[in-house]
């Protein structure tokens, strides 16, 4: 699949590779890639043909935002990059206030990037996970401002309700304001829920889906076997995985048939 053969990212004029660059593992001493090893990967893909780069604040503590930003700095790609970031995890422990969807987080979150990444705007900014509290018309509103602010040129959602998405998508269209443009979603072999709600829900709305862990974190890839081979280590399935230092998500593979 040729990375240089754009496509438009939902109902938007948002032109991107078929296949993004994730990097969350960019900058992670636990189970990423060195700084070196980060660089390399995000120069063959560049180099490709491809244009779609993600990342998030809590990515290896910020540290994945502040390779990205300086990664496109070196070689002046910022207008040849759609450039991705994302709120919403929690940036201190036990303290409410520097997490979650609200507008008080969602301002403190888009400067940091925006000073990481070096840049004064991002292309997509994903709202990373809704915190089940904040109102979807806050976040719309929120988002929205940063739109008209110029901090900011399109907003998705990832890992959210289907219902949640929907209505404010609906809210935006009925009042005429920026909406989501796109959700992301977990989606692979493996996890193929989204098909029962999400996907027709964007299809209906316009959203584009762009799938998150394909290969369901290298599972597919066949890099976990079965115990009793004598196989051994750490990967991104076998434990929990860290983000400054918080348990954001833990996945055990119990039965080598599915993923738990």
């Amino acid at each position: 699949m040729p990375l240089d053969t754009l496509r438009t990212l939902g109902r938007s004029g948002l032109a991107v590779s078929p296949l993004t660059l994730g990097t969350m593992t960019m900058g992670n001493a636990q189970w990423g890639s060195p700084d070196d090893g980060s660089a390399a990967i995000f120069h063959a893909y560049v180099d490709a043909g491809g244009n779609s780069v993600d990342t998030a604040d809590v990515y290896s503590g910020g540290r994945s935002e502040e390779l990205v930003g300086a990664f496109i700095a070196e070689r002046g790609l910022r207008d040849r990059v759609v450039l991705a970031t994302k709120y919403g995890f929690g940036a201190e422990p036990g303290n409410p206030l520097v997490g979650g969807s609200g507008r008080k987080n969602l301002g403190r979150a888009v400067e940091g990037s925006l000073r990481r990444l070096q840049t004064d705007y991002i292309d997509l900014y994903w709202m990373h996970v809704w915190d089940g509290v904040t109102p979807a018309e806050e976040v719309l509103q929120g988002l929205g401002d940063l739109v008209r602010a110029g901090k900011i040129r399109y907003f998705g959602f990832s890992d959210c309700p289907a219902w949640f998405a929907t209505r404010a998508a609906t809210l935006a269209q009925a009042h005429g304001a920026p909406g989501p443009i796109a959700l992301q979603l977990e989606y692979s072999l493996v996890e193929r829920d989204i098909e029962r709600e999400y996907v027709p829900a964007a299809r209906e709305l316009g959203l584009a889906i762009v799938p998150w862990s394909p290969l369901a974190g290298g599972f597919l890839a066949g890099k976990y076997v079965r115990a009793e081979t004598g196989a051994h280590g750490e990967g991104r399935l076998g434990g929990s995985n860290h983000v400054r230092g918080q348990q954001v998500h833990r996945t055990q593979l119990a039965d080598p048939g599915r993923v738990a």
